[in-house]
This record gives structure tokens, sequence and C-alpha cells, in this order.
């Protein structure tokens, strides 16, 4: 038997002492979630107790064939009996049940690519402990259909579009809109429904520990669901999704995941209850403001995959019964930006008015906010300027030549969205990402239209010119992808009704439809939808190019010329600091 520590905890025990054996520059070992999860735990943020499984276990995983390296599931036990202990709650217990997340973490943040499962430890006994315990039994069914869906999709493959054709027609069937208008009853009815199509789905062969009297059940037994989860979860470092965000972010593929398993915190109680993603400053731009989204009765994952239209985390502390996390939260924001002197990504759920921190990272940022962001934290004195001038990715600055619609075009705007990812561009309308990869084969430019993105449609992102959504918010999966490739992007277009099988949106209140090849233009700068082609120009450049490019010289040992052929390519070179023309090819100018 090995004696590498494969497992960590994070977190306080049932005395409240902090038993946090990791920190926030292990994210080798315990991947970029796991190690900031530490760090919050470690500075006295309130984080949910867990326990990490490390990134070198995964990669094992896959050496073994697939299979627990000597040892592993016994570690995995011994921290999943102590965190029950701290919890004072036993998973699956029929009387008080301690529910737990699996979730993934890789070293580099690779949002939305690899896989999650909410709510675990909910079974047809331990449900019944949670009405009791919460006297709330329309939560208690919610977070159990959600598990199983979940579990479902995630770990066993299941098509997803089962449970939400099965959830419409409950909406249809009791005439309501949202699925916040279901019943209990309802949702202990789609319980039922739920397992019957997890019971269809699933493989008897390939899962003979689900067998029961002869026929597949969902699984009741809390270990063999813990198994399965985090199988899924090292399963999903190798997934198509995530291997093609990795070769486009030169992420190597040796790395492995993390497996963080973490006590589970509701944001669906109830109208004190939220959920939500922020930034400590605006990613788009820059500014030092609270930037992000919430959901009020809600599970993390809703806010994320655009489910429902978020409202802006600055309304947070003017909500009845929210007012005091609300402003916590605003304590955090500084704590965190102060100690990682750099602007974070947060997620953080509110369960019954407590604020409870769920994930920190150093955000995703367009080139234009890495400049602003570098240059007011040198003002604040958070950093120096050597630092701001490293944190500036030379490849990014090509964001800055985005273009952006020419204000001299005449143009009739047909809806307007959320402005998540600055940029202009046009290009022929398609609603699937296999119609995007198809059209950008052919050489020719599309916009991706979706009611909002998943992560299955990354391949469909990378070769689209821009993309646009009718749902999510600033903090959905569209937009911080869109962000972090530079990509321009329009996100919560609410008038489009996108009926992606027909391959058309309709514009509500007028006759305009749009038809995939038709013509679209988006600005993600100003959120902008127009039908047909605008004229894009590039823009003039900020000031804060300037201030870095000033900074750097000062610290250069090494002088920079350009190539030029031409006066327009030597002006342009002079305009970005050059200090002269360093090869100019006369032959270029006479042959043309």
């Amino acid at each position: 038997m090995s004696d590498q520590k494969r497992v960590f905890a994070f977190g306080k025990d049932a005395q409240g002492n902090n038993v946090t054996e990791g920190n926030k520059d292990m994210k080798g070992i315990l991947g970029g979630k796991g190690a900031n999860l530490a760090e919050m735990a470690a500075i006295g943020l309130p984080v949910p107790p867990g326990f990490t499984i490390s990134c070198q276990t995964c990669m094992d995983y896959y050496h073994e064939g697939n299979q627990f390296p000597e040892g592993v599931v016994e570690e995995i036990q011994r921290y999943r009996l102590d965190l029950e202990e701290r919890m004072g709650k036993r998973i699956g217990d029929a009387d008080d049940p301690l529910l737990v997340s699996v979730r993934s973490g890789a070293p580099f943040s690779m949002p939305g690519m690899m896989d999650t499962v909410l709510n675990l430890g909910l079974n047809d006994r331990s449900i019944q402990g949670l009405i009791a315990q919460t006297e709330n039994p329309r939560f208690a069914w919610d977070s159990y259909r959600r598990f199983i869906q979940m579990f479902s999709k995630v770990v066993m493959d299941v098509d997803g579009d089962l449970f939400e054709n099965a959830i419409t027609a409950k909406k249809i069937a009791r005439g309501v809109k949202g699925d916040n208008d279901l019943s209990a009853e309802d949702l202990e009815a789609l319980v039922s429904e739920f397992k019957a199509i997890f019971a269809q789905s699933v493989d008897s062969e390939e899962y003979p520990e689900l067998i029961e009297n002869g026929e597949v059940c969902f699984p009741q037994d809390p270990d063999v669901q813990l198994n399965l989860a985090i199988r899924a979860v090292f399963g999903s470092w190798m997934n198509d999704r995530a291997q093609l965000y990795r070769k486009q972010n030169k992420i190597s593929d040796d790395l492995g995941t993390a497996v963080n398993v973490q006590s589970m915190v509701f944001g669906n109680k109830g109208d004190t209850s939220a959920t939500g993603v922020a930034f400590t400053r605006n990613p788009a731009n820059g500014e030092n403001e609270f930037y992000g989204d919430y959901l009020i009765n809600a599970q993390g994952e809703d806010v994320v995959a655009g489910i429902r239209n978020t409202s802006p985390i600055s309304e947070l502390k003017e909500v009845e019964g929210l007012q005091e996390a609300g402003r916590e939260l605003d304590g955090v924001f500084d704590i965190l930006e102060n100690h990682y002197r750099d602007m974070c990504d947060i997620e953080f759920t509110i369960e019954q008015g407590k604020l409870w921190m769920l994930q920190t990272r150093v955000g995703k940022r367009t080139a234009a906010a890495a400049l602003r962001i570098a240059i007011s934290m040198v003002e604040e004195g958070l950093i120096s300027k050597e630092e701001a001038i490293l944190r500036i990715d030379p490849a990014q600055l090509d964001q800055l030549l985005h273009p952006q619609f020419d204000k001299n075009s005449k143009y009739d705007v047909i809806a307007k969205g959320l402005n998540a990812s600055p940029g202009a561009a046009v290009g022929e309308a398609v609603f699937s990402a296999a119609a995007a990869v198809n059209v950008n084969a052919e050489g020719r430019k599309c916009v991706l239209i979706r009611w909002e993105t998943n992560p299955d449609d990354l391949a469909g992102m990378v070769a689209a010119e821009g993309i646009l959504t009718s749902h999510g918010g600033k903090t959905s999966h569209a937009a911080v992808i869109a962000r972090g490739m530079g990509t321009p992007c329009v996100c919560g277009a609410e008038a489009l009704k996108i009926d992606a099988e027909k391959k058309l949106a309709a514009v509500s209140g007028t006759d305009i439809i749009i038809r995939e090849g038709d013509l679209v233009s988006i600005d993600g700068t100003s959120g902008i939808v127009v039908l047909g082609s605008v004229d894009l120009v590039l823009p003039e450049l900020s000031g804060d190019l300037d201030t870095i490019l000033e900074w750097a010289d000062e610290f250069r040992t090494m002088g920079v010329r350009a190539n030029a052929d031409n006066p327009e390519d030597a002006q342009l070179s002079r305009d970005f600091g050059a200090a002269g023309i360093g090869l100019c090819r006369t032959e270029h100018m006479f042959l043309g």
C-alpha cells in the first residue's frame, strides 16, 4: 500500500477548530478549486467543510485502467467518516442526512468543462429525514429530483432532454410557467418519473451493482452513489469538451483533476436563500465595481446554466431577508482581493440568510480589463509596476484590436441583451455548435445563436465570430467562456424566441424572424443585435495600453523595431511604440 497522501481535509471540525490541510499554493496537488477552498477556510471565511482527492489520484486512476489505486477507497472512506463526524450527520441517514457535492477542480481553471454532482446522499429513506429536519417538503423533493437528474446525466450519461421534457410536461399539465411554480406533490411525482427514466436508460450489463429484483434501480446506497460520482468526475477529465478546451488554452493533458467532496449548503430553501457568481471587479472593462448575478431560491448550477434570468449582484443588499448576507459579501470581496492581490471570481450561496463561500479563483478577464485592473492595482498600492507588466499576456492584447460597429453606419436594432464580452461580430446565423463548425470549415463567418450555451457547445463557440443567447447573465457559461476567448458575446436577449429545431429565432412583438444563414451583427460592448451586416471598424486604443507600454519602457533592456513594407504599417508600428523600422522590404511596395 502506498504511503502517498491522496486526500486532504478543509474547513472546521465540530468544535470549531480549523482542520484545513492545504493552501492556495497547492494547485498542482489539490487543483485550483480545492487549493482555494483550503485557502478561504484557512483565512477564516465561511466555507462548508469537505475534503479533496488529489489530481495525481486522477492520473493514477487512468494508469490503472480506470480503477482506483491501492488504498484510495479506504482513504476516501476515512475522510468521509471524518466529515460526517465534523458535521454531526451521516450521508444517507434516515433521520438527519448529510448531503454533499462532488465537484471537479483542475490545476488550471476550466470553467464548465468537467462535471459536478449536487445533493448526493439522497435516497428514498433520507428524503424523509430531510423533510422532517427542514419542515419544507417542496425543498426536499426539489433537491431529490435535481440529484437524480444530475446524477443520471453526469454519471450515467443519460440524455438530459428526457428529464427536461418531463419537467416541461408537468408544467403544462399544471398550467404554470416556471419550475418554482411546481408544488411539492408535483416534484415528488417527478422523482418517480425520473427514476423510471433512469431505469429505462441505464445498461444493466454495464452496471450490475444497480440491479435489484432483476431490474435497474436508481442507487440507494450512498457508498455506491459516491463511488460512481468520483469515477465520473475523474472520467470527465478526458471528455471531448475538456480535451478541446485544454488544446485551445495550451493546458497539458497529464495534470489530472482533483475531486472536491463538500457538505451541501442550499440556495433553494426559500426567499431568504440565494446563489450567485460574482467578480470583485468588472471582468469586461476592469472598472472597480462588483459584477455578477444571483438567483433567489435556486442552486448554483441554475446561474451558470442560464436556466432562469438572473438579477445583478448590486441589488442583493436591497432584498428583504438578504441584506445582511449582501453586506457580508461586500466585505468578503475586499478580503479576497487584498489577500490574492488580484481580481477574484467567486461562487457563493446564501442559506436562509447565512453566507457561504463555495469557490474563488483569480478571474478571467478581457484584455482591456486586464490593463485597467493592473493599472488600478498599482495606483491602489496592491502591486508594483513590474508585477503589473508581467500580468499582461501579450497574446491577449490582440483582443484590443477587435472591431466595433462603425458609428457612421445606419442600422436598426432588433433586440438588446447584456454586454457580456466586448467587440463586434458579423456572420451567418447558426443555431447549433455543429453548424458553426461546418460553416467555419467552409471559410465563412458565423454567429452562434443559442437559448444558452453549455459545455458541449465549446467547439461551436470556438468556430463562431460571436455568440448570442436569449437567456443567461453576465456570469453564465456563454459569458465566461466568451470573455476568456476574447469572442464578442451578447447574453440574455429575451426578445429572441429561439427554436433550434426549426433553425430560427423570432423577435417578440414583431414579425422579424432570423433564419439560419441570415446575416446578423452583434455588439458585445453595448449588447445590441442587428439583422443584417453592419460595417465594422478598428477601435481607438485606450490610454491604458500607453501607460503599460510606458512602464515597460522603464524596465526593458532591449529596443523594439518593426517590420513594415508600406507607410501604413510604419505608422501603425510607431503608434504601438516601436522605436523605429527594423526591416523594410521595398519590393513589396513596387510589386504590390
